[in-house]
């Protein structure tokens, strides 16, 4: 009888069904830990990072972020959270749960023996059909009407600490993305990222948040007596460091006498000089350099009554330069009239708790701005600006694809009707996952219900009824009372771009996790 033969010298080893099963229960794992979290009624996760810091949130990315797993699907959920706050900014929550589902109901398929190939390409079958049908359940949306737009914001931080605050918020950040929707080459573009920072400023109420039309730089003046306050200044941006330039490698010099160091020295200050003089000589009242300045470079400043910033990021200096108009300078030698930024009406050093602040303010059609945020403490402060970047987020994707999507799961129980009835004409085995699929997509208005404590068999079933006939496509759940009621009435919508996002992701992520059939680890690095 033939030995038999070690090919894999592995540390760990799972083959077929028992690594798909691991596969769901992993998946089935991350999804419990984030359901309570969806809807207006959703619980608070308070997480202890490495390093003893404490994050408070509900956002469903924010807490997958901070957790740490071992297994390999779980991971791979993590992903899927994360990749879906990168896309669109929203459902994070909304994807984990569902995909936790699908991957729920393959498990008896698997049990029984039912190829993972079978039941995948019935799941890609009811994709496939589930976007066809969502076209016809959309309205479509009106990006020019405000009240629209605040409606949008409402939704989307209605399930967040904001919530009480969302009339406010909701103007800050319609108001911030007006000013960055622009077209480039034809092509609507709306660059959250790079043109909207968030200035966070502790102490304070919530209420005391506002949006500026301008920069602002934790930074104070170089020299105590240049001038904190100036109206309409000249504004000079540069990427050159004021200052002698050392030798790149190690330099000696050889001195033969006193004379010599003291033309040395005086040679260095003349340089110096001559910079100054050559920025001078456009009159600029404010000079910002994302690299050093000397302190004999901020002396020959303060004589020509010019006001100087020094070491700036690359990202504020871009914000400046879209703000001020200002064109950002290598070299002393290439400054022109024209790179001198005027659309700043007002330059101000303010002092707000211990730390002092430079506000850009009052700008001419700027291109960028700055959303200040304040509040009692860090986690506070930290827990708007998630909520914020969600609301603005969410207006970038109405405003790219005005389409909305009734919510509170109403969409979600239309897509499984609809998807029932179609499971009549599918033929073959395929049949049955693709029946299951259907089902798989109450998940979420159910647990809308458990959410809000209320009575889950009784009221979704009173759900289907509503969608049975296909006429009431609107009526959802209502959040806060696990009651029903029409969407459109308490206008409850979601973007259909987060929605498509939803469904594609959570579908086919399972897939992909229903496709594995052997987990290997591989040794340690200690071990080779």
């Amino acid at each position: 009888m033939q030995q038999p033969m070690i090919v894999l010298n592995t540390q760990k080893r799972e083959e077929k069904r028992k690594a798909q099963l691991s596969n769901i229960h992993a998946a089935k794992a991350v999804a419990n830990i984030i359901r309570t979290c969806l809807g207006p009624r959703a619980m608070l996760k308070m997480l202890m990072s490495q390093m003893a810091g404490i994050v408070l949130t509900n956002d469903g990315n924010a807490i997958l972020r901070e957790i740490d797993v071992s297994h390999p699907a779980a991971k791979n959920m993590i992903e899927l959270a994360r990749s879906q706050d990168e896309q669109v900014g929203d459902g994070t929550t909304s994807v984990i749960v569902l995909a936790g589902e699908v991957m729920s109901i393959a498990e008896p398929f698997i049990k029984k023996n039912i190829h993972p190939k079978v039941i995948v390409g019935a799941f890609y079958q009811a994709l496939d059909h589930a976007l066809e049908i969502l076209p016809t359940l959309a309205t479509k949306f009106d990006p020019s009407d405000d009240d629209k737009l605040k409606m949008v914001v409402r939704n989307a931080i209605g399930t967040k600490f904001l919530s009480k605050y969302e009339d406010q918020m909701g103007g800050i950040a319609i108001d911030a993305i007006r000013i960055i929707d622009r077209k480039v080459n034809n092509v609507r573009e709306i660059d959250i990222k790079k043109l909207i920072r968030f200035q966070k400023i502790m102490g304070g109420e919530i209420e005391d948040s506002y949006l500026l039309k301008g920069a602002v730089l934790e930074k104070d003046v170089l020299h105590s007596q240049m001038n904190r306050r100036i109206e309409n200044p000249r504004v000079l941006l540069m990427d050159v460091s004021i200052d002698y330039e050392k030798g790149e490698s190690q330099t000696n010099i050889e001195i033969m006498n006193d004379e010599d160091f003291q033309r040395m020295l005086q040679i260095e200050e003349e340089y110096i000089k001559d910079m100054v003089e050559k920025i001078a000589k456009f009159k600029p009242d404010l000079v910002i350099t994302e690299k050093g300045c000397s302190d004999l470079a901020q002396h020959y400043f303060f004589k020509h009554g010019i006001t100087t910033l020094r070491r700036l990021r690359i990202s504020d200096s871009n914000r400046i330069a879209k703000v001020t108009g200002a064109t950002c300078v290598n070299r002393v030698d290439m400054i022109k009239e024209e790179d001198l930024g005027t659309k700043c009406k007002l330059f101000e050093v303010r002092k707000i708790g211990d730390s002092y602040y430079a506000f850009l303010d009052e700008c001419e059609e700027p291109e960028a701005c700055t959303i200040i945020l304040r509040g009692p403490n860090k986690d506070i402060v930290n827990e708007i600006e998630r909520n914020l970047m969600d609301g603005l987020k969410a207006l970038k994707n109405v405003l790219l694809e005005p389409l909305l999507l009734p919510g509170g799961g109403a969409t979600e129980m239309s897509l499984s009707q609809k998807l029932n009835e179609k499971a009549m004409s599918i033929k073959g085995i395929e049949q049955l996952p693709y029946r299951a699929l259907s089902g798989a997509f109450e998940i979420l208005p159910r647990t809308l219900i458990q959410n809000c404590g209320g009575k889950t068999m009784k009221v979704l079933t009173k759900l289907r009824a509503k969608h049975a006939n296909g006429e009431n496509k609107n009526w959802g759940i209502n959040g806060l009372t696990g009651e029903l009621a029409d969407m459109s009435e308490l206008n409850v919508w979601d973007s259909y771009s987060v929605k498509v996002q939803i469904i594609k992701s959570a579908i086919e992520s399972s897939c992909m996790l229903l496709r594995i059939d052997e987990i290997l680890s591989g040794k340690s690095k200690k071990e080779k």
